[in-house]
């Protein structure tokens, strides 16, 4: 696994990182770390007492129009560190009291992270992504994660396209997804602490509760109750420059309907109030 004529994310640009150039990501091969903190904002059976000691790199191989760190997210940012600085880094956020290492959009950055994840670390592993990702990368992970925090964002090819220009996000994550199920199992306890498992992550977007349906009646299929747990999000925080109906918040209505056909579909897992949808939630990069 290299930068040279990159193929880590479903883009396949193809770009030599190695020599400057760049591709969808925008980024270079050094590894761009935006923020390290203890979140605390994260579903509690991961944060826990102690928070996840989140590392935020910068670029992304998604952009989502919607963004709530596009501060980050949109192209070169962050301080750029190598593999023994970034397990320097975990290191320090576990000295902290961090319950997990949590890997937030780390795919174009792998071969630099994978190398400070050895020797396992004594916290698990989060590997925090859009869900947007190849099953030939994530092959590459298998024992080293432990934990999959994956978004299943769209079951709309349209709305897809329109918002993240990925038409074939649904059969990408999905492939992607069971990939992540099939490295870690069925979710794993500790007490009222995650251990390992994956957990799919869902926001609820405007207008598009038939797109969040089709979502929920797909892991309702495809997994058995328990395998894997759903957090739904009622966080969408209006960034602006967006058309209706994403210049807004989701109504009680939209996310009470979307929650009756997660329960509907006998899915288990987390649920947000209605005050997550603020800016105040977003880490200050």
């Amino acid at each position: 696994m290299n930068y040279l004529n990159c193929t880590l994310c479903p883009r396949q640009c193809g770009a030599d990182r190695e020599n400057g150039k760049l591709g969808f990501c925008c980024c270079p091969a050094t590894a761009l770390v935006a923020k390290a903190m203890l979140h605390k904002w994260e579903e509690p059976a991961l944060a826990g007492n102690g928070g996840s000691g989140a590392v935020f790199f910068g670029g992304c191989t998604l952009g989502c129009k919607y963004c709530q760190n596009k501060a980050i997210s949109g192209g070169a940012a962050g301080k750029p560190m190598d593999s023994q600085e970034l397990r320097a880094l975990f290191e320090d956020l576990i000295s902290q009291g961090a319950e997990n290492i949590d890997l937030v959009t780390p795919t174009h950055f792998l071969p630099t992270i994978l190398p400070a994840l050895t020797p396992k670390l004594p916290v698990p592993v989060v590997y925090n992504c859009g869900g947007y990702e190849r099953v030939e990368t994530l092959g590459e992970l298998e024992g080293k994660v432990d934990i999959y925090l994956p978004d299943l964002k769209y079951a709309d090819p349209a709305l897809a396209l329109s918002l993240s220009g990925a038409a074939d996000y649904f059969p990408v994550a999905a492939a992607a997804i069971q990939e992540m199920a099939r490295q870690t199992g069925p979710v794993q306890w500790a007490g009222d602490k995650i251990t390992r498992g994956t957990i799919i992550r869902h926001l609820i977007l405007p207008g598009c509760v038939d797109n969040s349906l089709r979502v929920l009646d797909w892991i309702g299929e495809t997994f058995a109750p328990g395998v894997v747990l759903v957090s739904l999000m009622r966080q969408y925080t209006p960034m602006g420059g967006l058309p209706a109906p994403f210049d807004r918040r989701i109504t009680d209505e939209e996310y009470d309907a979307v929650l009756s056909w997660m329960y509907l579909n006998h899915l288990e897992g987390f649920t947000q109030e209605a005050d997550s949808a603020d800016v105040g939630f977003i880490p200050d990069f």
